[in-house]
């Protein structure tokens, strides 16, 4: 492996935007023909993944729980016929982990919470002359958490999103993720998080279905208000086609770590946080700038060397041939100026004085100062939900938050005197939109 070349090195800006910096929709993905194989196996005959998605969906609301089954032993090979996963199975699993493990998941579990109940989050009433307007900030009625299977278990992404919805006080929070193949089950790790995180409903069903049942209700299901967490291409285009029927926390696409470095910066440590995101999957970008050609150098022997010693070096492998890579800048400046324009979910700053540039960032799901604050802190343990937007949707989408598992209601109180008042300039705008029964309505208060 040594000798393969698996890290690019681009100097043109303009040649960068149109490969590894080039944002791609989700109705460009191309969908690789395994897939589409695959549907002629559950359907029998040859279906994109929306259209697989769509009967999927059609079937779980038609079906309920008889569906459900269906489709875990026909998708993940499942037979078990439970899809409830008592507390007391959590429990059990919480033991059989090792102890440091134990400890290191109820870490991160504490300083999630810690860090979510430090969001300003409250109503606001201002009762003054002529009335009373405000908002009234209350939790949605219940969440639906998907935590996905994959290549690897991820109890973390069960605790980032678990978490908050605790710290909003939604009343309900149900998880989905799907059982392991013929007799196995969710992985013992995934079991215990939801033990630690306080779970009351946990149920063996993953992909589109899962999503499907959580939106629309099945027996043993409930419906939720608002489903959150990433999963794979049928999670995500069946989250994207429950949208208004339930809410979501956004269409999240593969991860991404973007590293702006500087001359001063470690080589090695810089190639191991890129490397580490390379590895969740072939779609995973993970792209580094800097100015320093000389830095660059060091990194891609970095790559090749560490390279060696990962388990997953196929994905790697992947993800480093697709979307990933260095650029090189003319200077800082242009950097984060690229930067923004990407709006990466991770932006690490391996910078001699990261503090100093926080003002020319715009757009990214969260920011990395320095060597000491690392991508994989995040995704584990240092307090921010690691749900965070991808794809480019930093530009106008936020991390996993309070804000996702709330809804604001207007409040608006105002007396007679202020009524009257307001009425002729309500009259004015409704009959300019040629409203007459809005202008009545004002009209009576005037009187």
């Amino acid at each position: 492996m040594s000798g393969t070349t698996v890290w690019r090195i681009i100097t043109d800006v303009s040649e960068a935007r149109e490969t590894i910096l080039k944002r791609h929709s989700l109705r460009d993905y191309a969908v690789p023909e395994h897939v589409i194989e695959r549907s002629v196996d559950l359907f029998g005959e040859r279906l994109m993944p929306e259209e697989a998605v769509v009967r999927i969906i059609d079937s779980v609301r038609a079906g309920g729980d008889q569906a459900l089954l269906r489709w875990n032993r026909k998708i993940d090979g499942a037979q078990t016929d439970s899809l409830l996963v008592t507390r007391a199975e959590m429990g059990a699993a919480l033991n059989t982990i090792a102890p440091e493990l134990r400890r290191a998941l109820e870490l991160a579990a504490e300083r999630i919470r810690a860090f979510h109940r430090k969001q300003p989050l409250s109503s606001w009433i201002d009762a003054g002359e002529g009335g009373s307007l405000g908002q009234l900030i209350r939790p949605v009625d219940s969440v639906g958490v998907y935590v996905p299977g994959g290549t690897a278990p991820l109890p973390s992404s069960l605790l980032m999103s678990v978490i908050p919805a605790q710290v909003a006080r939604v009343p309900e929070v149900i998880v989905c993720t799907p059982s392991g193949s013929g007799a196995g089950d969710i992985h013992p790790t995934i079991l215990a998080a939801a033990a630690i995180a306080g779970v009351e409903a946990l149920y063996r069903v993953g992909g589109a279905q899962a999503i499907a049942a959580m939106a629309y209700g099945t027996e043993s299901i409930p419906r939720v208000a608002t489903i959150v967490g990433a999963g794979n291409l049928f999670v995500t285009l069946a989250k994207q086609q429950v949208y208004g029927d339930v809410g979501i926390d956004g269409i999240l696409g593969p991860t991404e770590t973007m590293v702006i470095a500087d001359e001063s910066a470690d080589p090695s440590l810089a190639a191991a946080d890129l490397l580490a995101q390379a590895e969740h999957d072939e779609l995973a970008s993970a792209i580094l700038l800097t100015p320093s050609l000389e830095l660059a150098s060091s990194v891609n022997a970095e790559i090749h060397r560490q390279l060696e010693h990962l388990q997953r070096s196929d994905i790697v492998l992947g993800a480093m041939s697709n979307r990933s890579g260095t650029v090189i800048t003319a200077d800082l400046a242009e950097a984060f100026e690229l930067a923004n324009e990407y709006a990466a979910e991770h932006l690490c700053l391996l910078l001699k004085d990261p503090w100093s540039w926080i003002g020319k960032v715009r757009n990214a799901g969260g920011i990395f100062l320095g060597e000491h604050s690392y991508e994989v802190l995040g995704d584990y343990v240092a307090g921010p939900s690691h749900v965070m937007p991808t794809g480019g949707t930093a530009r106008f989408a936020s991390p996993l938050n309070l804000l996702n598992f709330v809804k604001i209601t207007s409040l608006i109180g105002l007396d007679k005197g202020s009524a009257a008042e307001l009425s002729e300039p309500a009259q004015l705008l409704a009959n300019a939109e040629t409203l007459d029964a809005h202008a009545a309505a004002a009209r009576l208060r005037s009187r």
